[in-house]
């Protein structure tokens, strides 16, 4: 992947949003558990951040996926983690199937106010008992005349409290009828908070990501209505895995930004730490175990951007979004381990960002499907899955 001075002009303002908009605010919003969407997303918006691949008809920039590479990049240099997450899923997570396949009605109600920053957006996939398989939802929308009635919970929902509009996945009933099972009979559908019926079950407390707001979601009776599902109704679990791919890809830029980020911090500590008469750097050991995770960063960084580049010449990167997500999310794992390790007590403390990147490293290879589903699906690509 090449980069132009476009491409550095851009990073250059989402870096002064970062350092300026978020960093200086970040102990603030752990400590709260929640960061203010509404205020943050317009000045992200206002650089453009929030609608990079979207066509201008909607409000979006009309730019290729390098440009989602910068922004996952430079959103990695939070920090922390929670907040660059909750951007995430405005930019990459609940918005690009509305963008594919939602009516103009629908982006103009929904899409074009989210790329501007003035709603925030949430996906509602994961329930209480559905996390990693989507195929085991429950929650069902039954049609009855020109509305869809929508039952169920959502759990793990990021933005959950404040989102203004939730892309949910659900089970569509015609009236008389039994949901289908597996992955069938499911559709995408537009529910704005504020409808009668919906409600926040709870905020959850994590171990990471403290500052992204988590949410358990009810919804009980909620009629929404026929025209607000996303395209052809009993197709979402396609146009959700398409989501995911785009979801995990972005993910991936993030998490290896942020490991690299963190490599290059604890070098600096280990400059000026001494023990023995001598900096921590000066020990070989250290060295080369620096150096080891420094050259696998670069290999999950150069792989991310081929897939990248797949996905700019419009080619299917389902296999390379896979791999990123899985190798990126073993990567940060041993790049905190070994930050904590090399800062010793300091790592374990709450004084510095270490022991914060430990907690919100730990959730790439969680969130967006577990490591186990990456390599469930490397494996059904490889004809493995097969009897």
């Amino acid at each position: 992947m090449k980069f132009t001075a476009e491409h550095d002009q851009f990073r250059k303002v989402v870096r002064d949003v970062v350092e300026n908009q978020i960093n200086p605010y970040v102990d603030e919003w752990e400590a709260a558990g929640i960061f203010p969407a509404h205020e943050l997303f317009p000045k992200l918006a206002a650089v453009g951040a929030l609608g990079l691949e979207y066509s201008e008809d909607m409000g979006g920039q009309g730019a290729d996926h390098s440009f989602t590479v910068v922004l996952g990049e430079e959103l990695g240099r939070a920090d922390c983690a929670g907040i660059p997450m909750a951007i995430a899923v405005q930019t990459s997570m609940a918005t690009p199937a509305i963008a594919e396949f939602g009516s103009t009605d629908l982006q103009q109600r929904y899409l074009a106010p989210a790329l501007r920053g003035e709603l925030v957006a949430a996906i509602a996939v994961s329930e209480p008992d559905a996390g990693s398989d989507v195929a085991g939802i429950r929650t069902k929308a039954v049609r009855d005349g020109d509305s869809w009635v929508i039952t169920g919970r959502k759990m793990w929902i990021t933005n959950g409290t404040q989102a203004d509009w939730l892309c949910l996945l659900a089970r569509t009933v015609e009236p008389g009828q039994e949901p289908e099972g597996g992955y069938s009979g499911m559709s995408l559908i537009v529910v704005p908070t504020n409808t009668p019926g919906f409600s926040v079950g709870r905020k959850i407390e994590k171990m990471g990501n403290r500052s992204s707001d988590t949410a358990e979601l009810v919804f009980d009776e909620v009629r929404v209505p026929v025209g607000n599902v996303i395209g052809e109704a009993g197709r979402g679990f396609q146009q959700q895995m398409a989501q995911f791919q785009i979801e995990r890809l972005m993910g991936a830029y993030m998490a290896v930004s942020g490991a690299r980020r963190a490599i290059d911090r604890t070098i600096d500590y280990l400059r000026v730490r001494e023990a023995f008469g001598k900096p921590l750097l000066a020990n070989q050991v250290i060295q080369y175990r620096l150096a080891e995770l420094i050259a696998e960063v670069d290999v999950v960084r150069e792989f991310c951007y081929a897939a990248a580049d797949k996905v700019v010449a419009g080619e299917d990167a389902t296999r390379m979004a896979t791999v990123a997500k899985l190798k990126a999310g073993r990567l940060v794992r041993e790049v905190a381990d070994a930050a904590v390790q090399y800062h010793g007590g300091m790592g374990y403390a709450e004084d510095l960002w270490v022991a914060r990147y430990y907690r919100d490293a730990r959730l790439v290879s969680v969130g967006g499907g577990a490591d186990e589903v990456m390599l469930r699906i490397i494996t059904m690509l490889e004809g493995m899955g097969k009897r």
